[in-house]
């Protein structure tokens, strides 16, 4: 996925997909202030932690932006995934570069995430990026909603990203954070939604 940098100016750049199938693959990145990817070596630890779950699962990259999340699943064998990016010019480059790669498990949203979310229906997803503009402080409304509208798969997955000088995230009940580190000025996570017979016991 792709982060706002706290300066507002654009970088652009080319975004290198780490590992799988399109291993080494250089990516253009969309001219849009503030874009850039979420670093190498945070999706490095990622995807180490994501190796023995990410085959064939339905992924969610809520915040696309350079779809750096989405796409290094995608090539580490994700069975699909949904990229949902506000910015018109980011949405261009990156059905651009799907094109590029003939991902056609990749399907691309141009709207709000929020909106988005709104009206989910029926979709059920084991893994979602949620990576928003560290400036917009909205990881914990976010969360609620994707609870509250029911899109995880049992057991399934949640990513997070945020600023490490900000307090933890507030999480529903029936999440448990199950990788939690740090690099530079970025806090990052893996929570889980409890298993649906944990939680009838």
């Amino acid at each position: 996925m792709a982060r706002r940098n706290t300066t507002g100016k654009s970088q652009t750049g080319r975004l290198r997909i780490v590992a799988g199938n399109w291993r080494s693959r250089l990516l253009d990145i969309a001219d849009v202030p503030g874009l850039r990817p979420t670093s190498e070596r945070i999706r490095e630890t990622l995807f180490n932690w994501l190796a023995p779950e990410i085959h064939g699962k339905r992924c969610l990259d809520l915040f696309a932006g350079t779809g750096g999340l989405g796409l290094e699943a995608l090539s580490r064998g994700a069975g699909s995934a949904v990229f949902v990016e506000r910015s018109a010019r980011a949405v261009h480059q990156l059905k651009a570069n799907i094109e590029v790669l003939e991902a056609a498990q990749a399907t691309v949203q141009h709207t709000d995430a929020n909106e988005f979310l709104g009206r989910a229906r029926a979709q059920c997803f084991d893994i979602v990026f949620l990576d928003p503009p560290f400036a917009d402080d909205v990881l914990a409304d976010l969360c609620r909603l994707i609870h509250e509208k029911d899109i995880l798969a049992d057991g399934g997955l949640v990513y997070l990203e945020q600023d490490r000088a900000k307090e933890s995230v507030a999480l529903p009940d029936d999440w448990h954070v199950l990788k939690d580190k740090t690099a530079g000025n970025v806090r990052y996570m893996l929570v889980q939604q409890e298993r649906r017979q944990e939680r009838n016991k």
